[in-house]
Protein backbone atom coordinates (compact mmCIF):
# COMPACT_ATOMS: atom_id res chain seq x y z
CA UNK A 1 0.00 0.00 0.00
CA UNK A 2 2.69 2.67 0.99
CA UNK A 3 4.54 1.67 -2.19
CA UNK A 4 1.36 2.55 -4.35
CA UNK A 5 0.86 5.92 -2.35
CA UNK A 6 4.60 6.74 -2.77
CA UNK A 7 4.03 5.99 -6.93
CA UNK A 8 0.59 8.20 -6.77
CA UNK A 9 3.05 11.01 -5.22
CA UNK A 10 5.17 11.00 -7.78
CA UNK A 11 2.81 11.04 -10.36
CA UNK A 12 1.06 13.82 -9.02
CA UNK A 13 4.12 15.97 -8.83
CA UNK A 14 4.73 14.58 -12.23
CA UNK A 15 1.73 15.81 -13.64
CA UNK A 16 1.44 19.16 -11.71
CA UNK A 17 4.61 20.16 -13.20
CA UNK A 18 3.66 19.08 -16.68
CA UNK A 19 0.49 20.93 -16.39
CA UNK A 20 2.68 24.30 -14.57
CA UNK A 21 4.80 24.25 -17.72
CA UNK A 22 1.99 23.64 -20.29
CA UNK A 23 0.10 26.73 -18.43
CA UNK A 24 3.33 28.52 -18.82
CA UNK A 25 4.09 28.07 -22.65
CA UNK A 26 0.51 28.71 -23.33
CA UNK A 27 1.05 32.33 -21.58
CA UNK A 28 3.73 33.20 -23.24
CA UNK A 29 2.45 32.23 -26.78
CA UNK A 30 -0.85 34.55 -25.96
CA UNK A 31 1.90 37.16 -24.48
CA UNK A 32 3.83 37.15 -27.56
CA UNK A 33 0.84 36.95 -29.39
CA UNK A 34 -0.28 39.69 -27.70
CA UNK A 35 2.98 41.72 -28.53
CA UNK A 36 3.51 40.81 -32.47
CA UNK A 37 -0.01 42.35 -32.92
CA UNK A 38 0.97 45.74 -31.13
CA UNK A 39 4.40 45.98 -32.85
CA UNK A 40 5.47 46.28 -36.66
CA UNK A 41 5.98 42.47 -38.51
CA UNK A 42 9.21 40.45 -38.14
CA UNK A 43 10.21 37.00 -38.41
CA UNK A 44 8.65 34.73 -35.87
CA UNK A 45 9.93 34.47 -32.62
CA UNK A 46 9.88 31.01 -30.18
CA UNK A 47 8.82 31.02 -26.57
CA UNK A 48 10.84 32.62 -24.39
CA UNK A 49 14.21 32.85 -26.77
CA UNK A 50 12.74 35.12 -29.30
CA UNK A 51 14.41 35.54 -32.13
CA UNK A 52 17.88 34.83 -30.34
CA UNK A 53 18.76 31.65 -31.76
CA UNK A 54 18.76 32.56 -35.42
CA UNK A 55 20.90 35.40 -34.12
CA UNK A 56 23.16 32.57 -32.52
CA UNK A 57 22.82 31.06 -35.92
CA UNK A 58 23.81 33.57 -39.03
CA UNK A 59 23.50 36.90 -37.36
CA UNK A 60 23.96 38.57 -41.22
CA UNK A 61 21.39 35.90 -42.62
CA UNK A 62 18.53 37.77 -40.26
CA UNK A 63 19.51 41.44 -40.36
CA UNK A 64 19.24 40.94 -43.98
CA UNK A 65 16.30 39.17 -44.36
CA UNK A 66 14.64 42.28 -41.89
CA UNK A 67 14.47 44.41 -44.55
CA UNK A 68 11.58 42.46 -46.87
CA UNK A 69 8.85 43.28 -43.71
CA UNK A 70 8.87 47.06 -44.61
CA UNK A 71 10.37 50.07 -43.17
CA UNK A 72 10.23 48.62 -39.54
CA UNK A 73 10.42 45.66 -38.28
CA UNK A 74 10.79 43.54 -34.88
CA UNK A 75 12.71 40.73 -33.57
CA UNK A 76 12.77 39.30 -30.02
CA UNK A 77 15.76 39.37 -27.56
CA UNK A 78 14.14 36.78 -25.91
CA UNK A 79 11.28 37.68 -24.16
CA UNK A 80 11.80 41.32 -25.68
CA UNK A 81 10.99 43.13 -28.46
CA UNK A 82 12.95 45.57 -30.37
CA UNK A 83 11.90 47.61 -33.06
CA UNK A 84 14.14 47.42 -35.94
CA UNK A 85 14.41 50.63 -38.55
CA UNK A 86 15.21 49.45 -41.98
CA UNK A 87 15.17 53.12 -43.82
CA UNK A 88 17.04 56.41 -44.01
CA UNK A 89 14.02 58.68 -43.57
CA UNK A 90 12.89 56.33 -40.46
CA UNK A 91 16.44 56.96 -39.32
CA UNK A 92 16.15 60.10 -39.78
CA UNK A 93 13.11 61.09 -38.09
CA UNK A 94 13.68 58.85 -34.90
CA UNK A 95 17.57 59.76 -34.27
CA UNK A 96 17.66 63.70 -35.60
CA UNK A 97 14.05 64.87 -35.49
CA UNK A 98 13.27 63.15 -32.20
CA UNK A 99 16.77 62.83 -30.86
CA UNK A 100 16.12 63.23 -27.26
CA UNK A 101 13.06 61.10 -27.35
CA UNK A 102 15.22 57.82 -29.34
CA UNK A 103 18.80 58.53 -27.47
CA UNK A 104 18.38 56.35 -24.53
CA UNK A 105 20.69 53.27 -23.51
CA UNK A 106 18.67 50.83 -22.24
CA UNK A 107 19.83 48.09 -18.94
CA UNK A 108 22.68 45.54 -20.40
CA UNK A 109 23.60 43.09 -17.72
CA UNK A 110 26.51 42.25 -18.88
CA UNK A 111 27.94 45.77 -19.53
CA UNK A 112 26.15 46.94 -16.01
CA UNK A 113 28.50 43.53 -14.26
CA UNK A 114 31.67 45.05 -16.36
CA UNK A 115 30.82 49.24 -15.62
CA UNK A 116 28.34 49.29 -12.98
CA UNK A 117 26.81 52.34 -15.14
CA UNK A 118 29.66 54.38 -15.50
CA UNK A 119 31.15 55.93 -18.60
CA UNK A 120 30.01 57.39 -22.05
CA UNK A 121 28.95 54.89 -24.66
CA UNK A 122 26.30 53.02 -22.93
CA UNK A 123 24.94 54.88 -20.40
CA UNK A 124 21.83 56.49 -21.00
CA UNK A 125 20.62 59.65 -21.99
CA UNK A 126 20.54 62.29 -19.12
CA UNK A 127 22.52 64.75 -17.03
CA UNK A 128 25.54 62.06 -16.29
CA UNK A 129 25.86 60.91 -19.75
CA UNK A 130 25.72 64.63 -21.01
CA UNK A 131 28.63 65.77 -18.53
CA UNK A 132 30.79 63.01 -19.90
CA UNK A 133 29.86 63.77 -23.58
CA UNK A 134 30.60 67.18 -23.44
CA UNK A 135 33.70 67.12 -21.42
CA UNK A 136 35.32 64.35 -23.16
CA UNK A 137 34.41 65.95 -26.80
CA UNK A 138 36.06 69.19 -25.51
CA UNK A 139 38.96 67.89 -24.63
CA UNK A 140 40.07 65.61 -27.11
CA UNK A 141 39.74 68.83 -29.47
CA UNK A 142 42.05 70.35 -26.93
CA UNK A 143 44.34 67.76 -27.92
CA UNK A 144 44.56 67.66 -31.76
CA UNK A 145 41.23 65.91 -32.79
CA UNK A 146 39.95 67.63 -35.84
CA UNK A 147 43.61 69.35 -36.24
CA UNK A 148 46.94 69.51 -38.53
CA UNK A 149 48.81 67.92 -35.13
CA UNK A 150 46.58 64.45 -34.81
CA UNK A 151 47.00 64.11 -38.79
CA UNK A 152 50.45 64.58 -38.20
CA UNK A 153 50.59 61.80 -35.55
CA UNK A 154 48.75 59.08 -37.48
CA UNK A 155 51.14 59.99 -40.47
CA UNK A 156 53.68 58.81 -38.33
CA UNK A 157 52.60 56.24 -36.98
CA UNK A 158 51.58 54.95 -40.79
CA UNK A 159 55.45 55.03 -40.82
CA UNK A 160 55.95 52.78 -37.65
CA UNK A 161 53.18 50.49 -39.04
CA UNK A 162 54.78 50.40 -42.26
CA UNK A 163 58.27 49.42 -41.25
CA UNK A 164 56.93 46.59 -38.96
CA UNK A 165 54.98 45.33 -41.78
CA UNK A 166 58.11 45.65 -43.71
CA UNK A 167 59.90 43.14 -41.67
CA UNK A 168 57.65 40.32 -42.72
CA UNK A 169 57.90 41.30 -46.50
CA UNK A 170 57.33 38.08 -48.82
CA UNK A 171 55.91 36.19 -45.68
CA UNK A 172 52.86 35.66 -45.04
CA UNK A 173 51.86 36.98 -41.56
CA UNK A 174 49.20 37.59 -39.43
CA UNK A 175 48.24 41.61 -39.44
CA UNK A 176 45.65 41.78 -36.19
CA UNK A 177 48.39 42.93 -34.22
CA UNK A 178 50.25 45.48 -35.76
CA UNK A 179 47.33 47.58 -37.14
CA UNK A 180 45.57 47.27 -33.87
CA UNK A 181 49.05 48.58 -32.11
CA UNK A 182 49.04 51.51 -34.72
CA UNK A 183 45.24 52.31 -34.35
CA UNK A 184 45.51 52.05 -30.56
CA UNK A 185 48.73 53.92 -30.33
CA UNK A 186 46.58 57.45 -31.59
CA UNK A 187 44.25 57.15 -29.19
CA UNK A 188 46.91 56.25 -26.78
CA UNK A 189 48.73 59.42 -27.57
CA UNK A 190 45.82 61.81 -26.57
CA UNK A 191 44.51 59.31 -23.54
CA UNK A 192 47.71 58.58 -21.81
CA UNK A 193 50.26 61.09 -23.81
CA UNK A 194 52.34 58.08 -24.56
CA UNK A 195 52.68 54.96 -27.54
CA UNK A 196 53.70 51.88 -27.04
CA UNK A 197 56.08 49.75 -29.34
CA UNK A 198 55.07 47.23 -31.46
CA UNK A 199 57.32 44.76 -29.70
CA UNK A 200 55.51 45.61 -25.66
CA UNK A 201 54.86 42.11 -24.51
CA UNK A 202 52.12 43.74 -22.01
CA UNK A 203 50.54 46.29 -24.59
CA UNK A 204 50.67 43.17 -27.22
CA UNK A 205 48.68 41.50 -24.76
CA UNK A 206 46.39 43.99 -23.67
CA UNK A 207 45.06 44.32 -27.35
CA UNK A 208 44.98 40.64 -27.23
CA UNK A 209 42.29 40.62 -24.73
CA UNK A 210 40.40 43.67 -25.40
CA UNK A 211 40.15 41.69 -29.21
CA UNK A 212 38.75 38.98 -26.88
CA UNK A 213 36.49 40.67 -25.03
CA UNK A 214 34.86 42.71 -28.50
CA UNK A 215 34.31 39.24 -29.88
CA UNK A 216 32.92 37.43 -26.57
CA UNK A 217 30.42 40.46 -25.74
CA UNK A 218 28.65 39.82 -29.11
CA UNK A 219 29.00 36.58 -29.15
CA UNK A 220 26.30 33.90 -27.54
CA UNK A 221 27.87 33.83 -24.28
CA UNK A 222 27.19 37.58 -24.22
CA UNK A 223 23.40 37.50 -25.35
CA UNK A 224 22.95 34.57 -22.87
CA UNK A 225 24.61 36.29 -20.16
CA UNK A 226 22.15 39.03 -20.54
CA UNK A 227 19.37 36.80 -20.58
CA UNK A 228 19.76 34.97 -17.24
CA UNK A 229 22.39 37.18 -16.25
CA UNK A 230 22.56 35.34 -12.27
CA UNK A 231 24.79 33.13 -14.10
CA UNK A 232 27.31 35.36 -12.78
CA UNK A 233 27.77 33.92 -9.95
CA UNK A 234 28.55 31.04 -11.51
CA UNK A 235 32.39 29.70 -13.59
CA UNK A 236 32.14 30.10 -16.85
CA UNK A 237 33.30 31.90 -20.39
CA UNK A 238 31.46 35.35 -19.10
CA UNK A 239 33.85 34.91 -15.94
CA UNK A 240 36.50 35.49 -19.02
CA UNK A 241 35.03 38.71 -20.19
CA UNK A 242 35.18 40.41 -16.81
CA UNK A 243 38.99 39.15 -16.21
CA UNK A 244 39.88 40.85 -19.29
CA UNK A 245 37.83 43.91 -18.61
CA UNK A 246 39.40 44.24 -14.56
CA UNK A 247 43.13 44.15 -16.62
CA UNK A 248 42.08 47.12 -18.69
CA UNK A 249 40.88 48.76 -15.84
CA UNK A 250 44.37 48.19 -14.02
CA UNK A 251 45.85 49.44 -16.66
CA UNK A 252 43.98 52.33 -16.87
CA UNK A 253 44.43 52.68 -12.94
CA UNK A 254 48.34 52.52 -12.89
CA UNK A 255 48.71 54.85 -15.89
CA UNK A 256 46.00 57.50 -13.76
CA UNK A 257 48.15 57.46 -10.78
CA UNK A 258 51.55 58.30 -12.72
CA UNK A 259 49.89 60.82 -14.13
CA UNK A 260 48.45 61.83 -10.17
CA UNK A 261 51.83 61.97 -9.00
CA UNK A 262 53.32 64.10 -11.99
CA UNK A 263 50.03 66.37 -12.42
CA UNK A 264 50.96 69.79 -13.37
CA UNK A 265 47.76 72.18 -13.75
CA UNK A 266 49.25 74.66 -16.03
CA UNK A 267 50.74 72.18 -18.12
CA UNK A 268 48.35 69.51 -19.36
CA UNK A 269 49.56 66.39 -21.13
CA UNK A 270 46.80 64.39 -22.24
CA UNK A 271 42.92 63.14 -21.39
CA UNK A 272 43.84 61.95 -17.85
CA UNK A 273 45.46 65.07 -17.25
CA UNK A 274 42.38 66.89 -18.06
CA UNK A 275 40.48 64.83 -16.18
CA UNK A 276 41.82 64.53 -12.56
CA UNK A 277 42.13 68.83 -12.86
CA UNK A 278 38.04 68.58 -13.87
CA UNK A 279 37.60 66.46 -10.76
CA UNK A 280 39.33 69.30 -8.32
CA UNK A 281 36.95 71.71 -10.44
CA UNK A 282 33.80 69.29 -8.98
CA UNK A 283 34.76 68.43 -5.72
CA UNK A 284 32.44 70.57 -3.92
CA UNK A 285 29.14 69.82 -6.52
CA UNK A 286 27.51 67.56 -5.16
CA UNK A 287 25.79 66.58 -8.66
CA UNK A 288 29.06 66.33 -10.30
CA UNK A 289 29.91 63.14 -12.14
CA UNK A 290 33.65 63.25 -12.20
CA UNK A 291 35.43 60.90 -9.86
CA UNK A 292 37.70 58.20 -10.18
CA UNK A 293 35.38 55.65 -11.05
CA UNK A 294 33.97 57.70 -14.04
CA UNK A 295 37.14 58.51 -15.23
CA UNK A 296 38.50 54.78 -15.38
CA UNK A 297 35.80 53.97 -17.38
CA UNK A 298 35.62 56.75 -19.98
CA UNK A 299 38.80 56.63 -20.31
CA UNK A 300 38.54 52.98 -21.25
CA UNK A 301 35.06 53.84 -23.10
CA UNK A 302 37.82 56.02 -25.42
CA UNK A 303 40.20 53.44 -25.55
CA UNK A 304 38.18 50.30 -26.88
CA UNK A 305 35.99 53.00 -29.16
CA UNK A 306 39.33 54.18 -30.97
CA UNK A 307 40.97 50.87 -31.11
CA UNK A 308 39.55 48.25 -32.57
CA UNK A 309 36.60 49.68 -34.33
CA UNK A 310 39.54 51.54 -37.01
CA UNK A 311 41.66 48.65 -36.54
CA UNK A 312 38.63 45.87 -38.05
CA UNK A 313 37.98 48.58 -40.78
CA UNK A 314 41.42 48.36 -41.54
CA UNK A 315 41.98 44.74 -41.51
CA UNK A 316 38.70 44.54 -44.25
CA UNK A 317 40.33 47.07 -46.20
CA UNK A 318 42.96 44.68 -47.00
CA UNK A 319 40.67 42.16 -47.72
CA UNK A 320 39.12 44.00 -50.54
CA UNK A 321 42.36 45.01 -51.31
CA UNK A 322 43.67 41.65 -52.00
CA UNK A 323 40.55 40.79 -53.66
CA UNK A 324 40.37 43.51 -56.36
CA UNK A 325 43.68 43.75 -56.79
CA UNK A 326 42.53 46.00 -59.74
CA UNK A 327 41.26 48.62 -57.26
CA UNK A 328 44.31 48.58 -55.67
CA UNK A 329 46.52 49.31 -57.78
CA UNK A 330 44.23 52.36 -59.33
CA UNK A 331 44.35 53.83 -55.55
CA UNK A 332 48.80 53.16 -55.87
CA UNK A 333 48.48 54.75 -59.29
CA UNK A 334 46.39 57.74 -58.13
CA UNK A 335 48.69 57.78 -55.30
CA UNK A 336 52.08 58.20 -56.56
CA UNK A 337 50.82 60.80 -59.21
CA UNK A 338 49.55 63.13 -56.40
CA UNK A 339 51.95 62.24 -53.15
CA UNK A 340 54.96 61.00 -55.25
CA UNK A 341 56.59 58.36 -52.86
CA UNK A 342 57.19 59.65 -49.79
CA UNK A 343 55.72 62.23 -49.00
CA UNK A 344 53.38 61.39 -46.46
CA UNK A 345 49.21 62.26 -46.88
CA UNK A 346 47.29 64.31 -45.11
CA UNK A 347 43.35 65.52 -45.18
CA UNK A 348 43.83 68.00 -47.55
CA UNK A 349 45.25 65.64 -50.29
CA UNK A 350 41.35 63.96 -50.25
CA UNK A 351 40.33 66.33 -53.23
CA UNK A 352 43.05 65.43 -55.40
CA UNK A 353 42.53 61.78 -54.58
CA UNK A 354 38.94 61.31 -55.07
CA UNK A 355 39.50 57.21 -56.20
CA UNK A 356 41.13 56.59 -53.29
CA UNK A 357 39.15 58.67 -50.93
CA UNK A 358 35.98 56.72 -52.63
CA UNK A 359 37.67 53.54 -51.91
CA UNK A 360 37.98 54.43 -48.16
CA UNK A 361 34.58 55.14 -48.11
CA UNK A 362 33.67 52.01 -49.64
CA UNK A 363 35.83 49.93 -47.30
CA UNK A 364 33.18 51.61 -44.44
CA UNK A 365 30.20 50.87 -46.42
CA UNK A 366 30.74 46.77 -46.82
CA UNK A 367 32.86 46.83 -43.55
CA UNK A 368 30.22 47.58 -41.96
CA UNK A 369 31.28 47.04 -38.19
CA UNK A 370 28.11 47.83 -36.68
CA UNK A 371 25.32 46.59 -38.73
CA UNK A 372 22.68 47.37 -36.44
CA UNK A 373 24.79 50.44 -34.74
CA UNK A 374 24.64 50.97 -31.05
CA UNK A 375 21.43 50.16 -29.43
CA UNK A 376 18.86 52.69 -28.58
CA UNK A 377 16.18 53.13 -26.13
CA UNK A 378 12.91 55.67 -26.01
CA UNK A 379 13.14 58.12 -23.06
CA UNK A 380 9.47 58.64 -22.98
CA UNK A 381 6.32 57.31 -24.67
CA UNK A 382 6.13 58.42 -28.46
CA UNK A 383 4.77 57.73 -31.68
CA UNK A 384 6.85 56.49 -34.95
CA UNK A 385 4.86 55.51 -38.41
CA UNK A 386 1.48 54.81 -36.70
CA UNK A 387 3.16 53.03 -33.94
CA UNK A 388 2.82 53.69 -30.33
CA UNK A 389 6.28 53.23 -28.97
CA UNK A 390 6.06 52.98 -24.53
CA UNK A 391 8.90 54.81 -22.95
CA UNK A 392 12.16 51.91 -22.02
CA UNK A 393 11.58 50.79 -26.29
CA UNK A 394 14.94 49.32 -27.66
CA UNK A 395 15.74 50.33 -31.02
CA UNK A 396 17.98 49.14 -33.47
CA UNK A 397 18.89 50.88 -36.81
CA UNK A 398 19.21 48.68 -40.06
CA UNK A 399 22.67 49.92 -41.56
CA UNK A 400 23.14 47.02 -43.52
CA UNK A 401 19.93 47.74 -45.17
CA UNK A 402 20.19 51.51 -45.51
CA UNK A 403 23.92 51.62 -47.04
CA UNK A 404 22.50 48.65 -49.66
CA UNK A 405 19.47 50.68 -50.42
CA UNK A 406 19.25 49.83 -54.05
CA UNK A 407 17.34 53.39 -54.58
CA UNK A 408 20.24 55.03 -53.21
CA UNK A 409 23.69 53.31 -54.46
CA UNK A 410 24.69 52.53 -57.72
CA UNK A 411 26.44 49.27 -56.78
CA UNK A 412 24.28 48.26 -53.44
CA UNK A 413 25.56 44.75 -53.53
CA UNK A 414 29.33 44.79 -54.29
CA UNK A 415 32.03 46.30 -53.79
CA UNK A 416 33.12 49.43 -55.99
CA UNK A 417 34.11 52.78 -55.34
CA UNK A 418 32.32 54.38 -58.16
CA UNK A 419 29.05 54.06 -55.36
CA UNK A 420 31.34 57.39 -54.19
CA UNK A 421 32.22 58.64 -57.67
CA UNK A 422 30.30 61.27 -59.74
CA UNK A 423 30.11 61.53 -63.33
CA UNK A 424 33.48 63.38 -63.66
CA UNK A 425 35.18 60.67 -61.63
CA UNK A 426 34.98 63.48 -58.42
CA UNK A 427 33.79 62.36 -54.73
CA UNK A 428 30.51 62.95 -54.37
CA UNK A 429 28.46 62.23 -50.50
CA UNK A 430 25.96 59.94 -50.11
CA UNK A 431 23.26 60.49 -47.59
CA UNK A 432 22.65 56.81 -46.49
CA UNK A 433 26.64 56.56 -46.05
CA UNK A 434 25.98 55.92 -42.18
CA UNK A 435 29.46 54.54 -40.56
CA UNK A 436 28.77 56.68 -37.75
CA UNK A 437 25.53 56.87 -36.96
CA UNK A 438 23.84 60.22 -36.36
CA UNK A 439 21.82 61.99 -34.04
CA UNK A 440 22.94 63.08 -30.23
CA UNK A 441 24.51 59.92 -30.20
CA UNK A 442 26.62 59.88 -33.29
CA UNK A 443 29.87 58.54 -32.60
CA UNK A 444 32.15 59.99 -30.46
CA UNK A 445 35.45 60.13 -32.37
CA UNK A 446 33.99 60.10 -35.82
CA UNK A 447 36.59 63.00 -37.19
CA UNK A 448 39.47 60.63 -35.46
CA UNK A 449 38.12 57.71 -37.38
CA UNK A 450 37.91 59.37 -40.67
CA UNK A 451 41.62 61.25 -40.75
CA UNK A 452 42.92 57.60 -39.40
CA UNK A 453 41.14 55.33 -41.65
CA UNK A 454 42.10 58.21 -44.45
CA UNK A 455 46.02 58.84 -43.73
CA UNK A 456 46.92 54.80 -42.62
CA UNK A 457 45.09 53.34 -45.65
CA UNK A 458 46.60 56.24 -47.90
CA UNK A 459 50.18 55.32 -46.79
CA UNK A 460 49.90 51.43 -46.77
CA UNK A 461 48.87 51.53 -50.62
CA UNK A 462 51.57 54.02 -51.31
CA UNK A 463 54.24 52.31 -50.00
CA UNK A 464 53.00 48.57 -50.07
CA UNK A 465 51.44 45.77 -52.57
CA UNK A 466 49.21 43.13 -50.56
CA UNK A 467 48.52 39.77 -51.87
CA UNK A 468 46.09 36.45 -50.74
CA UNK A 469 49.09 33.54 -49.78
CA UNK A 470 49.35 31.47 -52.21
CA UNK A 471 46.56 28.75 -51.97
CA UNK A 472 44.57 31.42 -49.38
CA UNK A 473 40.88 30.20 -49.26
CA UNK A 474 38.51 32.40 -50.69
CA UNK A 475 37.56 34.67 -46.65
CA UNK A 476 34.30 34.71 -45.17
CA UNK A 477 32.91 38.05 -46.22
CA UNK A 478 29.97 37.62 -43.32
CA UNK A 479 32.84 38.12 -40.34
CA UNK A 480 32.65 37.39 -37.06
CA UNK A 481 29.72 39.07 -35.13
CA UNK A 482 30.74 40.72 -31.87
CA UNK A 483 30.23 44.39 -30.37
CA UNK A 484 32.32 45.02 -33.99
CA UNK A 485 31.67 42.78 -36.90
CA UNK A 486 35.35 41.81 -37.81
CA UNK A 487 36.72 39.86 -40.61
CA UNK A 488 38.19 35.94 -39.48
CA UNK A 489 41.71 35.79 -38.94
CA UNK A 490 43.81 36.00 -42.29
CA UNK A 491 47.36 36.25 -43.30
CA UNK A 492 48.28 38.89 -46.16
CA UNK A 493 51.69 38.97 -48.18
CA UNK A 494 53.23 42.10 -48.35
CA UNK A 495 55.61 43.58 -50.89
CA UNK A 496 57.16 47.22 -50.97
CA UNK A 497 56.62 49.44 -53.73
CA UNK A 498 59.83 50.96 -53.85
CA UNK A 499 61.58 47.83 -56.00
CA UNK A 500 59.40 49.18 -58.50
CA UNK A 501 59.74 53.23 -58.24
Amino acid sequence: MESVLRYLDWTSVGLALLVGLLTLLLLEIFRLSSSRSRNPPGPKPLPFVGNLLQLMKDPMALVRSTQKYGKMCTIYMGRKPMIMLNNMQIVKEAFVQNGAVFSGRPFVPLLDWITHGYGIVMVTYGHAWKQQRRFALHTLRNFGLGKKTIEERVAEEAKYLISEMLKQEGKAFYPIHLIMNAAANIICSVVFGDRFEYDNKRFAKLLEILNENIRLAGSPVGQIFNLVPFIKHFPGPHQKILQNANSLFWFIREAVEEHRKTLDPENLRDFIDAYLLEMTKHEAKEDSTFHKDNMIVSTADLFLAGTDTTAATLRWGLIYMMEHPDIQERCHEEIVQVLGFDRSPCMDDRAQLPYTYATVSEIQRCANIAPLGGIHQTTQPTELQGYHLPAGTEILSNFTAIMTDQEHWKHPNTFNPENFLDEKGQFCKNDCFLPFSLGPRVCLGESLAKTELFIFFTSLIQRLKFSWPPGAPPPNMDGVMGMVRSPFPFHTICHSRETTH
